[in-house]
């Protein structure tokens, strides 16, 4: 960042006498460009014209500017101005098509060497992103390959260009059993009969099997208007694993049809069904969704992983003062215990683990829950089935006649499940359940706006716990860091005198993401006598929190920030998903 700052007091847009008066004046410890944006002696779209130029002239080269800049400079900025200055084409490679014809003229060894992908071919050209645009060697090999039309040099970011070189070095891996499907595809006459061939077989193992190995919750099959892009759910964060040409993907999905049991002719309508296959050695269970788009079916695969949502609540990630008050709530014989939090949180895996504290011969367990994930011994569980008028209410209703001691509810929806819910807990039985809410608290004022009369909301409330999922920094390639002054002055009410926090600089063992693994951030309110009776008067939000900060109630981005200081995440992980108070 000092040579940044040296350009732009040769450039004349910054002086010295400025950044003196800067650190006299606002006791500045270090200059940083930040520093100078923020108290406006630059304008960013001056800083980012000038390091286009520096690039231009090659005293920058992009990988530079994306090694040292990510997080300070707007890279993409950057990359438009040059992109202006020089009558170039600027692509953002994570929102186009790649045509894979095109690749495949060329060896995968040669396009690494060169540092180029070919993105489309158009009536008038071919368009080729570059890791350095100015290098005319690089663009005359590519020329050669299609002499017929001139070779356009676009403009991205080095390191889109490595990803996907290295994601389509992936599916090339796989060419033999690609060609095989082909063949097999032309010895035969129909869709179905293509499904059924063993190379698809083949395929599809190999993608499970690889998103298995890279911890993946989901795979996601889109077809586009080129090619089928196959991509897995990490750590929460969607990442491309394979491209295939798009005659690919008609067999693909017509035998992960018949794997689930779905109707392989609709293709109009959604459709929901699950397989069980063995994967290294270990039973998984598949929950497939399709959906009708564009081009195709939209393939969604939720991956049920029994050893990762059967683990003790103790290992989920709560830190132990949460878990204690968490816990201690489950011994309440009866009233509501609620988990919050939005989709993918992690709320059904708290939930299974709370069951899996409570379950024992002598208590009779009953879950409604849609789907029903993983079965469990001593627990009965229902799923849900509309088309039969079994609702979460109606269930409920019967369930009630079944003697049950703890019901799981797997989320509620709506007024009437909510009301039985409360009814269950006031006459004796241990509710457990989900809401969509942003923070413990808001559940109080979301059940009230549900209709439900606030008087019998504190007579059966006992606890609600609000989650995130962040991710763990990869301890192989785990590193101390300075966090920048803007961040934290907006930190500073969470943050200790003394600290140290951590991020991963990115290694194979995380595929260069810095991360691997998540763990849990959270908040539990523990409502007492006092809550209750605030909760029966209507006490506003804002009085409601002051009584729980003086009963030693701790937020989640306070939680987070512990997590953090304890060199377990990073900072922007916890600002990712948990909002500043």
């Amino acid at each position: 960042m000092g040579k940044i700052i040296e350009l732009l007091i040769a450039s004349g847009l910054v002086s010295k006498e400025q950044l003196a008066h800067l650190i006299s004046t606002h006791h500045e410890k270090k200059i940083t460009l930040k520093t100078l944006i923020d108290h406006k002696l630059v304008r960013p779209e001056h800083v980012y014209r000038l390091i286009a130029d520096e690039i231009r002239k090659g005293s920058f080269t992009l990988e530079t500017l994306e090694r040292d800049g990510n997080g300070v400079i707007d890279v993409d900025a950057v990359l438009k101005y040059l992109a202006e200055m020089m009558k170039m084409v600027y692509v953002n490679l994570d929102e186009v098509d790649i045509d894979l014809r095109l690749i495949s003229k060329l060896p995968m060894q040669k396009l690494e060497k060169i540092g180029a992908l070919p993105i489309k071919e158009s009536d008038l050209n071919i368009l080729v992103a570059f890791k350095d645009p100015f290098d005319f060697s690089a663009q005359e090999t590519i020329q050669r390959v299609f002499p017929k039309k001139p070779v356009v040099a676009a403009i991205a970011r080095p390191s889109k260009i490595d990803y996907h070189l290295s994601r389509l070095e992936m599916s090339e891996s796989i060419k033999g059993l690609i060609n095989e499907i082909r063949n097999e595809i032309s010895d035969t006459t129909s869709t179905a009969e293509a499904s059924e061939s063993s190379a698809i077989l083949k395929l599809i193992e190999v993608i499970l099997k690889s998103a298995i190995i890279a911890r993946a919750s989901d795979i996601h099959i889109e077809p586009t208007e080129n090619s089928c892009i196959v991509r897995s759910r990490i750590d929460g964060m969607l990442t491309e694993s394979f491209r295939f040409d798009k005659d690919i993907y008609p067999p693909l999905s017509s035998r992960l049809k018949l794997l689930a049991n779905l109707d392989i002719a609709e293709r109009r309508k959604p459709q929901d069904g699950r397989f069980s296959a063995n994967i290294l050695n270990r039973d998984f269970d598949f929950r497939i969704s399709t959906l009708p788009i564009m081009n195709g079916e939209s393939i969604v695969m939720r991956i049920l992983d029994k050893s990762k949502v059967m683990i003790r609540l103790e290992d989920a990630g709560m830190s132990s003062h949460n878990f204690n008050i968490f816990n201690n709530a489950l011994k309440v014989p009866y009233g509501i215990v609620l988990v919050t939090g939005p989709t993918g949180s992690g709320k059904t895996t708290t939930l299974y683990g709370a069951l899996n504290n409570l379950k024992s011969v002598d208590k009779k367990l009953i879950t409604v829950e849609d789907p029903v994930e993983y079965q469990m011994n001593l627990v009965q569980q229902v799923q849900v089935n509309p088309k039969v008028g079994l609702s979460f209410a109606s269930a409920l209703r019967s369930i009630l006649r079944q003697d049950p001691d703890i019901i799981m509810i797997g989320e509620i929806r709506d007024h009437e499940t909510l009301r039985i819910a409360i009814q269950a807990a006031l006459t004796g039985h241990l509710v457990l359940s989900t809401l969509h809410t942003n923070d413990a608290i808001s559940a109080i004022s979301r059940m009230v706006d549900m209709g439900i009369e606030p008087y019998l909301i504190s007579g059966s409330l006992i606890a609600i716990e609000a989650q995130r999922l962040v991710r763990k920094i990869c301890t192989h390639c785990k590193k101390p860091i300075e966090v920048p002054d803007h961040i934290l002055e907006e930190l500073q009410d969470y943050i200790p005198e003394h600290y140290q926090f951590y991020k991963g600089s990115g290694c194979k063992e995380c595929q260069g993401t810095g991360y691997a693994g998540r763990e849990m951030i959270s908040e539990v309110l523990r409502v007492d006598e006092t809550l209750s009776s605030m909760i029966a008067r209507e006490a506003s939000k804002a009085e409601i929190t002051a009584e729980a900060f003086k009963q030693g109630f701790v937020t989640m981005i306070q939680d987070g920030m512990n997590k953090a200081l304890e060199g377990k995440t990073t900072i922007d992980e916890v600002l990712r998903v948990a909002r500043l108070s």
